[in-house]
């Protein structure tokens, strides 16, 4: 009967420790809203005689970190808010992007990202797997980011990267126009 009772009294004490051990919040999953304001995806179009830039602005998402790691995330990138920031190119080559030759933006006016996998492969390195839809086209996309920041103060990341269009149907001017675009993706989240 003691060694019941003594039993029940190991178990009950054990119980009301773990019960009032204060928990580690540092390390507890948080949610970054992404701003708008500050994230975006730049690019770099080129032809055989000249180059183009321009961005696209992220319209909205967000971003899981845990224990100051990435883990997940998915973003809305407004395509309808194309701009051109060459002079070369203008406004003509901004019409052109946004007609059906391009990016459709009367029909699809927004692309998503999920964020499927993140594998660290350096403190501040992580091969990034998800899922694009662009153009009511879903493919997967395999890229690495530069994580710069992912604390309970906010999330900063970027990644550069080459783009091929045409696995989103866009085949205009293939052969004169370079089928990989360069990307650079800038990412802001706040809490």
């Amino acid at each position: 009967m003691k060694k019941i009772i003594f039993s029940v009294a190991i178990v009950a004490a054990s119980l009301s420790l773990v019960a009032f051990t204060n928990k580690d919040k540092s390390n507890a999953g948080v949610t970054f809203t992404v701003s708008a304001q500050k994230s975006k995806v730049d690019w770099v179009g080129s032809k055989k005689s000249d180059y183009h830039t321009g961005y696209f602005p992220v319209k909205s998402g967000s971003v899981q970190v845990d224990g100051g790691k990435l883990v997940g995330g998915s973003f809305v990138i407004d395509v309808a808010g194309l701009k051109v920031t060459d002079e070369r190119g203008g406004e003509k080559l901004q019409g052109h992007l946004s007609s059906g030759d391009f990016f459709d933006i009367s029909k699809f006016g927004e692309a998503t990202f999920t964020i499927n996998t993140v594998d660290y492969i350096k403190a501040d390195r992580a091969t990034i797997k998800g899922d694009l839809n662009l153009k009511g086209i879903k493919a997967p996309v395999t890229f690495t980011a530069i994580i710069r920041n992912a604390d309970d103060k906010g999330f900063f990341a970027e990644a550069f990267l080459p783009f091929d269009r045409t696995i989103f149907g866009i085949n205009y001017g293939v052969g004169m126009v370079d089928t990989e675009v360069q990307l650079a993706i800038h990412i802001y989240g706040t809490k």
